[in-house]
């Protein structure tokens, strides 16, 4: 079993190239599953994970809703599950994959948070020192609301990764696949401005140039994404916002969206592999516009007034007379 699971993360890891956090919650979700089934008694071989059928996975399911768990964590432990069967199937230890038609709960839609533009700006005020640790702290932010990048997109990047010359970064995403943004001339000024007191500092620790991180913690070292969500989060609450670095990414594409920019754009920016991920952020720019009318509009306070009980009243005095 716990072969089966060390394979797994190595796909996960070498094969997949998912995502430090992703790797880390299909792994816990797996042990999980693996002692529910050893403490219900039906971990009787070896690898009885291979060997797990639709029954142990709905008695699983059933287990989870009697937590009373939300139902998005439900749906990514029904995921992990699929993502691991399948992977068996794939390596011909098992003909079919028997989470393949559990269905996952229906998930509440949320709406992606973000900063106005006035806040992001304020936000990259916070970090204006002249120390080295504020010139990267100011890069990273700019670069995540110029770019539009995930966190662990913006941790994994290398000095050579950004083209100064054509104004460009060169990311990482999911699946190992590459994708070019643009990157816009204040991000450009900070991350010069940043490399200019640390660069050598990196070269130095690494020895080597084009694998070179681009943002480095105190000791030298590539950053982790913990200590950037951190990073983020204490310059959020200067500006009194409770935000993590996705919120810059939602920032990103809804300035985009607002100012005219095509969907397929901010899909092809963001790294979406569908459109329909990329679409919530209509529903954003709607819900801002809306607000706006509700404000600005001379009318829209108006409407409504003649509420059902005024109506009702009007045809009640037709029929009287």
């Amino acid at each position: 079993m716990d072969n089966l699971i060390d394979n797994f993360r190595i796909y996960l890891e070498v094969e997949k190239n998912v995502s430090g956090c992703t790797k880390t919650a299909y792994l816990a979700d797996l042990q999980e599953f693996a002692l529910f089934l050893k403490g219900k008694g039906m971990m009787k071989q070896r690898e009885y994970l291979a060997a797990v059928g639709q029954e142990e996975i709905r008695a699983y399911l059933t287990d989870l809703y009697r937590q009373k768990l939300k139902k998005v964590t439900i749906s990514r432990k029904i995921s992990s599950l699929r993502a691991f069967y399948k992977y068996l199937v794939r390596k011909g230890k098992i003909k079919n994959n028997p989470a393949e038609i559990i269905q996952s709960p229906r998930t509440e839609k949320y709406m992606p948070s973000f900063l106005s533009v006035d806040e992001t700006f304020e936000l990259l005020k916070t970090q204006e020192g002249v120390a080295v640790l504020h010139l990267r702290n100011r890069a990273m932010l700019e670069l995540f609301y110029s770019s539009g990048l995930r966190l662990s997109e913006l941790a994994s990047l290398n000095v050579f990764d950004v083209d100064f010359n054509q104004s460009l970064v060169k990311v990482r995403g999911k699946g190992r696949k590459e994708r070019i943004i643009p990157i816009g001339g204040p991000a450009l000024d900070a991350i010069g401005d940043y490399l200019a007191k640390a660069g050598g500092l990196a070269v130095g620790k690494t020895g080597d140039t084009f694998n070179t991180p681009l943002f480095l913690n105190s000791r030298g070292q590539r950053i982790t994404g913990r200590s950037i969500a951190r990073i983020v989060g204490e310059a959020a609450r200067l500006i009194g916002r409770k935000i993590s670095p996705h919120s810059l990414r939602h920032s990103f594409a809804t300035h985009l969206l607002n100012a005219g920019a095509d969907l397929r754009s901010i899909q092809e920016m963001l790294g979406h592999e569908s459109l329909s991920t990329t679409q919530k952020y209509t529903a954003v720019n709607i819900s801002r516009m809306m607000e706006i009318y509700d404000k600005a509009h001379p009318r829209a306070g108006l409407k409504g007034k003649k509420d059902t009980n005024t109506i009702n009243n009007d045809i009640g005095g037709e029929k009287s007379k």
